[in-house]
């Protein structure tokens, strides 16, 4: 019990983290909770929209993550900066991730054109494709604000400040749940767009999102303490600097989401059903991992901070802190899939029709097993890679994703279903091994501690005092 209160009150201990996690976990559950009530709503109009929306959905946000793994990389420059006490060059770095959003946008637009002929390839059912298309064509409207929105929310997550970015996200929610029920279902005088009008909605809230971020960060005492206006300007040094250590979280991000997209796209060809579930359980399983995402933000701001201040001791100590929180939190949730899932699985099932959704809900009931094995491996995953990324060991986290996900994710999963045919249970067993291997690589390489010794921000110049020694006066003739 001693041991316990003093690891709840020391730096780097529980509530520390709690502290900084606690708005990050509701922010990233109101945004899990969205996704999943916009699931919901599409297994409420019919099995094809929802059937649609997870391939589309998630290969958009795929192609946006290698913008957003690296725009967002700001929360760790504002968390060395800040740990450092030098706050002056805290807004320019934030702007510099403002920079590669607008190019990042400009990226998704580009991809409109190619929605048609790459959901043709995928070859779903054609009901099914035309959803995707539709969907997948309005999301990259939505691009610019929500890689924009992750540059902004690092600057308050990397100085310690995160509840603006939960209050935010929760709006932004509220948001796009009341305009996926009007758009949707066409109530309140609105027309009835199915998939269409959930695309709308969840555009329509990522501007909503950034217009309140950009507000935010134009506050007076902002601009005064941390230059969040007057460090606009395009700094090279610190771009490329961004870039760096920036863009291979970014390839980290966007190969990790792509191993997942070519998993769910290589299920659609098991058929409707298959899909279906699948979309259904990876779903349920975001309402509960989306908080620890949320962990592990705060996990790599900590380990930001503290190496700023040259403590890696205390690094050390906040990351462990947080994995014995999230270990806890998902070993119960995880309990939970095994022994009701029912109560997971029924609000899909709610308004949808039951002779449809029998095998639906069947399947559902059994991916749910899987995701309780691999959750917990899952855990470790996010908080060791978290915070060896904070220290700024950004290309091996990259290397790895490049491995793991082709050597077992994306060749067996295709070779199984395509080459072999061994369905849905084969395909699951993959994807479960997939991320227990990443669980204990990340281990592995954090007990390394090579992380301790690295540093994303520029060293400070040495200030000699005028008059000293080492300081011949400037005005000294030979």
């Amino acid at each position: 019990m001693q041991y316990l209160k003093k690891r709840w009150t020391r730096e780097g201990g529980y509530r520390e983290v709690l502290v900084i996690a606690t708005p990050l976990i509701l922010s990233t559950g109101a945004w899990s909770v969205q996704h999943f009530v916009d699931r919901m709503f599409l297994s409420w109009y019919s099995p094809e929209a929802l059937a649609a929306s997870m391939p589309a959905g998630i290969l958009f946000f795929s192609l946006m993550s290698l913008f957003i793994g690296t725009a967002s990389y700001v929360s760790t420059f504002v968390a060395q900066y800040y740990g450092a006490k030098r706050y002056h060059r805290i807004g320019p770095a934030l702007w510099q991730g403002l920079y590669i959003s607008l190019v990042g946008g400009f990226a998704l637009l580009c991809l409109i054109s190619l929605a048609e002929p790459i959901f043709t390839l995928v070859g779903h059912d054609p009901v099914v494709q035309r959803h995707e298309v539709t969907y997948f064509q309005i999301l990259c409207f939505g691009g610019f604000p929500v890689i924009a929105s992750a540059a902004i929310s690092g600057f308050f997550a990397g100085r310690g400040r995160p509840w603006p970015v939960m209050w935010v996200n929760t709006f932004s929610t509220a948001v796009n749940l009341g305009l996926d029920y009007v758009l949707i279902f066409g109530r309140w005088g609105f027309p009835e767009m199915g998939i269409k009008g959930a695309a709308i909605a969840t555009v329509l809230a990522g501007v909503f999102s950034l217009l309140v971020y950009l507000s935010l960060i134009s506050a007076k005492a902002h601009n005064q303490t941390y230059h969040t206006l007057k460090g606009w300007r395009p700094d090279k040094e610190l771009l490329l600097r961004l870039l760096r250590f920036g863009l291979p979280s970014g390839v980290q991000f966007f190969l990790e989401m792509a191993g997942f997209t070519i998993f769910i796209l290589l299920t659609g060809r098991l058929g409707t059903t298959s899909l279906a579930a699948t979309n259904i359980a990876f779903n349920i399983n975001t309402l509960a991992f989306m908080p620890m995402i949320g962990c592990g933000i705060a996990i790599s701001v900590l380990v930001g901070q503290y190496l700023g201040r040259d403590r890696p001791d205390l690094a050390q100590m906040s990351v462990y802190s947080g994995f014995h929180i999230t270990f806890i939190y998902m070993a119960s949730i995880a309990a939970a899939y095994v022994l009701i899932p029912d109560i997971f699985v029924l609000p899909f099932a709610a308004q949808a029709d039951p002779e449809g959704f029998r095998e639906i809900y069947r399947l559902s009931v059994i991916l749910l097993r899987f995701i309780a094995v691999y959750s917990i491996f899952d855990t470790m995953n996010i908080i060791f890679a978290s915070a060896i990324k904070g220290a700024g060991d950004t290309r091996f986290v990259m290397f790895m994703i490049v491995l793991i996900s082709s050597l077992v994710l994306a060749v067996p999963a295709y070779v199984s279903i395509v080459v072999f045919g061994l369905g849905l249970m084969a395909s699951w067993i993959i994807v479960s091994a997939y991320i227990i291997t990443l669980g204990l690589v990340f281990f592995f390489r954090f007990l390394g501690g090579k992380w301790k010794t690295m540093r994303v921000i520029e060293e400070p110049l040495a200030a000699l005092p005028p008059g000293c020694s080492e300081c011949p006066d400037a005005k000294f003739k030979p």
